[in-house]
C-alpha cells in the first residue's frame, strides 16, 4: 500500500498531482494526472494538453489512493522509475 512514508518507493502513474514549484514559471501549477515518468521527467496529462515536467528542481503535491496528500521534492525522484521502487531506504 502506498502511503506518506514509502511513496519514493512506489509507481506514481496514475496519481494526481499539482507542480506546487517550479524552476520554470509556466510550470507552477500546473496540475493533472501523471501518465508517463522517465528518469527526469514526468508526463502529466492536464486539460489543455500533456506537458513534460522536469523533476528536478521542481516540487510536487501528489495526491495518494487514500486521499492524503505529500509534497515530493522532485530531485528525490530523478531515477528510472523501475530502479526507484526496489530501494530499500528512503527518506
Amino acid at each position: 500500500m502506498i502511503t506518506k512514508r514509502n511513496v519514493l518507493r512506489h509507481e506514481l502513474i496514475g496519481l494526481p498531482v499539482v507542480v506546487v514549484r517550479a524552476s520554470n514559471p509556466t510550470h507552477q501549477g500546473v496540475t493533472g494526472i501523471i501518465i508517463d515518468e522517465t528518469r527526469n521527467t514526468f508526463r502529466i496529462r492536464t486539460l489543455s494538453g500533456q506537458p513534460l515536467i522536469p523533476k528536478h528542481p521542481n516540487v510536487f503535491r501528489i495526491t495518494l489512493p487514500d486521499g492524503s496528500i505529500v509534497d515530493v521534492d522532485g530531485s528525490a525522484l530523478v531515477m528510472q522509475p523501475e530502479r526507484r521502487i526496489t530501494l530499500k531506504n528512503t527518506r
